[in-house]
């Protein structure tokens, strides 16, 4: 199934879900840092990359509805891909809640609830990290409809890469 939301060719969602799983990650890893080194300056960070990383996790979301509308009906990939997005959207509610625990903190520093929040999201992120590999590369939704091993770029035209791949024409 082909994505519906597509820039230079490719599924925009999938683009942008490094963001936020870049940035809420290495907020827990700056939390669990900043603890063991009593530095606040990483716990600030922390605080700002959450922040960051639930707003990008709310754009890369919309894009992954746009796909997840189009999924037929009835079929396995609606399933996981509802569980997938559920799943998403409650780990921005735990890692939102843990940055409004932090709000009134002296320098953010997370208390046990923050960071029990935080670390409850990045566990619950790894299973539906999961399921979207599923529904792509299982699945293939957000997959060219003619993708192939040597299928050709998008991107221009004239240049195959079967050719750069020693494939015959």
């Amino acid at each position: 199934m082909e994505s519906r939301a597509k820039a230079a060719g490719h599924a925009v969602h999938q683009q942008l879900i490094v963001f936020p799983l870049g940035l809420l990650a290495t907020a827990v890893v700056f939390d669990v840092i900043g603890l063991l080194a009593d530095d606040i300056r990483f716990a600030s960070a922390s605080y700002l990359m959450i922040a960051a990383g639930v707003l990008m996790g709310v754009v890369a979301a919309v894009f992954g509805l746009i796909d997840y509308l189009a999924i037929p009906r009835g079929t396995r990939a609606r399933r996981v891909g509802i569980l997938h997005g559920g799943g998403n959207v409650v780990v921005l509610v735990l890692f939102t809640l843990s940055w409004l625990v932090r709000a009134g903190t002296v320098g953010n520093v997370p208390d046990a609830a923050a960071l029990i929040l935080a670390l409850a999201a990045v566990v619950l992120t790894v299973g539906t990290a999961w399921l979207g590999g599923e529904l792509v590369d299982r699945l293939g939704v957000g997959v060219d409809d003619d993708a192939g091993l040597n299928a050709s770029t998008k991107l221009t035209t004239g240049i195959s890469i079967r050719r750069a791949q020693g494939a015959k024409p």
